[in-house]
């Protein structure tokens, strides 16, 4: 599992969030949420990365560390 599968959960769960709700959020579309905590996407944009940090308010750095 790679860094950012691990962090997207961990944040995303902290912030009582599920998958679905956080892809509104961020105006990505629910799939890729999925996908990226699966690890079938390892390398999302960042332009993708940019919204979902956004909606978790952390930085996007927080998201790939």
């Amino acid at each position: 599992m790679s860094n950012i599968q691990k962090t997207l959960r961990k944040l995303r769960e902290a912030k009582g969030l599920s998958q679905e709700k956080l892809a509104r959020l961020s105006d990505v579309a629910n799939n890729t949420i999925i996908k990226i905590e699966g690890g079938k996407n390892q390398n999302p944009t960042l332009d993708t990365l940019k919204k979902i940090s956004k909606a978790l308010e952390v930085s996007v750095d927080d998201l790939i560390n």
